[in-house]
């Protein structure tokens, strides 16, 4: 086998984890595998021509043994003339526990440091051997490709992992033949925590049944990293053809044209879609992507799928995915002055109205009323008072110019397929006789222009919506 730094070497130049001058940064816990870290690093310094400095984060969580890890890891960086950089932290809950909260303390260090300028890198040192378990792990735990590629060779925020081709029991080996300490954490050894469990009892299990089980968990992780990498493409592709951002925020798409996709780009989109809404696909397990997905398997069709942090809704051809109660209905009963003439936003930021007055030309007036941006006309004369800005609620009717008789907005959303959550802030302009105005229906009977060659000159309230 080769040696462990021309490995670290190889990986290193393989996975373009150093510029050279890089000021890096290395974390270590005080543990063998950190302190291996340090050391191989140090080796690599003049190749890479590195700054290196020293991390310890003290999670206060073991006493006095916390303190002495941090003692420990201060005298070996001043043993090297390193900086030093200590952290301390006090760990509040959260959802993921205590090694969740521990976790995400260290990665708010180490990216504080990369982002304020101190540093370009921070190296930490997981091994292959973490690598295996964490491929385990997300196999317990429930996960897909995505979780299958395990620990990053490096990061967007600037970690790297130059000891993930190295075994475990092999940095502690190195130590021991260059009669080097390390710190041992004891609660590494609790069975409390599911990710110790896997280490001390599901790896030795495996290890005994194929001896490559290591190398072959880590070979998974990187197989689907690269695969990942190639599907990462293929989604954007999919998502710029496919999803329509919209407020909230919120993303919109065809479900024909989700459903006529492959199954597995299909689960990708629909994936691509909750992380745009949420930020995140944490708690995102199998069966809410197959939920929302489920929406899209019929030609047509009405349905609602509440999953952690979204709200999915099909109405007709379309799924939307929103951020929950982004429909509350007291965020549309709000009622504003129409300026006229002049802009007034919409309620909620969800575009403006513009007007103006001014005369009926004799060329009349025929223009597309559900193109948003075009001029609708009304009589001015007929308007009869102030004009209010609202949105549409159960009940509204009037009659549209052009239809015989007054029908309920309801029907008219219904045959004209406006899915359920656009009805919801569908803008109504109305007076003291009524509604004189709404988006895509136009003025009504009463107050609409009229014929240009019979009343040219008469006086016009022009609207159009910018959205």
């Amino acid at each position: 086998m080769k040696a462990l730094l021309q490995r670290i070497v190889e990986w290193t130049d393989r996975q373009a984890l150093l510029t050279r001058g890089d000021r890096v940064g290395v974390a270590v816990s005080g543990g063998a595998d950190s302190v291996c870290l340090l050391h191989q690093m140090r080796e690599l310094a003049p190749r890479y021509e590195l700054t290196l400095s020293v991390l310890h984060v003290d999670h206060q969580l073991r006493g006095a043994a916390s303190r002495a890890d941090a003692e420990f890891v201060g005298r070996l960086a001043a043993g090297m003339g390193l900086d030093f950089h200590l952290e301390r932290v006090t760990l509040s809950d959260t959802d993921g526990g205590t090694e969740q909260a521990a976790r995400q303390a260290r990665l708010d260090f180490f990216h504080r440091l990369v982002r304020t300028g101190l540093l370009d890198k921070v190296a930490t040192g997981h091994t292959l051997s973490d690598q295996a378990e964490t491929v385990l792990h997300r196999l317990v735990r429930g996960s897909g490709g995505s979780g299958l590629r395990g620990i990053l060779p490096r990061t967007a925020e600037g970690i790297i992992r130059p000891m993930l081709p190295v075994h475990r029991v092999e940095t502690e080996a190195w130590l021991r033949e260059r009669g080097m300490e390390w710190r041992t954490d004891e609660t590494n050894f609790s069975r409390e925590f599911l990710r110790n469990r896997i280490r001390l009892d599901l790896m030795p299990r495996l290890v005994e049944l194929n001896p490559r089980a290591e190398i072959l968990l880590s070979q998974t992780a990187e197989l689907s990293g690269d695969e990942e990498s190639y599907w990462q493409a293929v989604v954007e592709e999919a998502a710029a053809a496919h999803l329509r951002e919209l407020p909230g925020p919120a993303s919109i798409a065809s479900s024909e044209a989700i459903r006529k996709l492959p199954k597995a780009l299909a689960r990708r989109l629909v994936r691509e879609a909750v992380r745009r809404v949420r930020g995140d696909l944490r708690q995102i397990e199998f069966e809410h992507i197959e939920a929302i997905l489920a929406l899209t398997g019929t030609a047509e069709g009405h349905g609602r799928v509440i999953v952690p942090g979204v709200d999915a809704m099909r109405s007709f051809d379309w799924l939307r995915l929103s951020p929950p109660g982004m429909d509350r209905v007291e965020s549309r009963v709000q009622i504003v002055p129409l300026g006229i003439p002049g802009s007034t936003a919409l309620p909620g930021g969800r575009g403006v109205i513009e007007t103006r007055l001014g005369c009926l030309p004799e060329s009349g007036y025929n223009e597309d009323q559900m193109e948003s941006g075009h001029w609708e006309r009304l009589d001015w004369e007929k308007l009869g008072g102030p004009l209010e800005l609202r949105y549409w609620l159960p009940g509204d009717q009037y009659r549209p110019a052009g239809r015989k008789s007054a029908e309920k907005l309801k029907q008219m959303f219904q045959d004209a397929k406006v899915p359920l959550w656009e009805r919801r802030f569908w803008p109504i302009i109305e007076s003291s006789h009524g509604i004189v105005w709404t988006r895509g229906f136009g003025p009504s009977a009463l107050h609409a222009a009229g014929d240009g060659q019979r009343s040219a000159g008469r006086r016009i309230l022009e609207i159009r919506e910018i959205r």
